[in-house]
């Protein structure tokens, strides 16, 4: 078995532990704002075109056409050198409310030539309102709401305050201001129902079923940025490779059932060793590795030590009897052993079979 996961992590047809994690080297938030970011792309053409279509068919005063015309122009020019010149690295929440504040501004600009608050284009403020509940959460979308307010207050155009405050402009702004509110609330929670959506896709793909610790991907993505950061800071970092002695007898003797039961026992005495800091995951079968950061070896042998005892302590019942339980593991450490994590696995694994072949149930460093 420790020559396949040898010949796994060795193999050039197959991907290292360093090679899993490169496609997720962007985090699951860039991911997200990038998909949104083509959506606001095509929000911002949108309202253009819809401003267009007003002035071909609607034909707007000699006065009102050049100042819309302009208004296009530039809110163009801005849309094509803030999405296409690649002014950002990458994408952000500031630079899309960024946005939204520009797609605010012509739409009051618009309105104001095109009949105030009578304007057939004054629902465009739903476009905005729609980008920042998709992206920027409700206290954000919340100002914006707000912000869109104060600028139907701007379009009431010399009112009194007197007239501002009295209870029929303030009835009517709410009348007007409604159907905004209900679209932020309602885009809102769909957003963080979709938000939630992914973020439980994600935790599944990375997470044993069986034993709640990481699968191979999810130890791929935390355990190479954890040990990029050892590498970087040229601190200590340990793993250990472990694997159970009597999985296959408890299979053969009791049932499936009570080898699930066993790695389940394995998993959970693992992670009562460990620190909120450190990473484990199974890593296939009946194998599981540790990732153990700002750890020399002693400190690594320790750990190592104490989860074989905790596991030999606690033997499995299964239909009255008590079987044994024990683990085997090997540890290797950073930077002695190895300068990659692909490299410590290796050498950890290497420790292990010299572990099970020396009697089983103890801890072998690599040497």
């Amino acid at each position: 078995m420790h020559e396949a996961v040898q010949e796994q992590l060795a193999a050039p047809t197959r991907r290292s532990v360093a090679d899993k994690a490169r496609p997720e080297t962007l985090s699951i938030e860039q991911e997200e704002l990038r998909g949104v970011s083509r959506t606001v792309a095509e929000i911002h053409w949108l309202l253009l075109i819809l401003v267009l279509l007003y002035i071909i068919f609607s034909k707007p005063g000699p006065d009102s056409e050049p100042a819309i015309s302009s208004a296009l122009f530039f809110y163009a020019a801005f849309v094509m050198g803030f999405r296409y010149a690649n002014f950002f690295r990458q994408e952000t929440r500031w630079k899309i409310a960024l946005e939204t504040w520009a797609m605010i501004a012509v739409v009051t600009w618009v309105v104001w030539f095109t009949g105030k608050l009578g304007s057939p284009l004054l629902n465009a403020y739903l476009l905005a309102v729609i980008t920042s509940s998709l992206t920027l959460g409700k206290i954000t979308t919340l100002a914006e709401v707000a912000l869109i307010a104060a600028c139907y207050v701007f379009l009431a155009g010399g009112a009194s305050l007197e007239k501002i405050t009295s209870l029929a402009f303030v009835g009517g702004l709410a009348a007007q201001l409604a159907p905004v509110l209900l679209v932020a609330y309602i885009t809102t929670m769909f957003s963080a129902d979709i938000r939630y959506g992914l973020t439980r896709a994600k935790l599944l793909s990375e997470t044993d079923d069986l034993t709640g610790l990481f699968n191979r991907r999810g130890f791929a993505i935390a355990a190479n940025r954890l040990f990029a950061q050892a590498v970087r800071y040229e601190r200590p970092a340990s793993v250990l490779m472990l694997d159970s002695d009597s999985l296959k007898a408890v299979n053969d003797e009791h049932g499936h059932d009570a080898g699930n039961r066993l790695l389940r026992q394995v998993a959970a005495a693992i992670r009562a060793e460990l620190r909120s800091t450190d990473v484990s995951a199974r890593y296939g079968g009946d194998e599981f590795i540790v990732l153990l950061p700002e750890t020399p070896r002693k400190g690594a042998l320790e750990v190592a030590e104490r989860i074989r005892t905790a596991v030999s302590n606690v033997p499995l019942e299964s239909g009255g009897a008590r079987v044994a339980s024990t683990v085997s593991i090997g540890v290797a450490c950073y930077p002695g052993d190895g300068h990659t994590l692909d490299a410590l696995a290796n050498r950890a694994d290497h420790a292990l079979y010299k572990a099970k072949n020396q009697g089983r149930n103890r801890v072998e460093h690599y040497s």
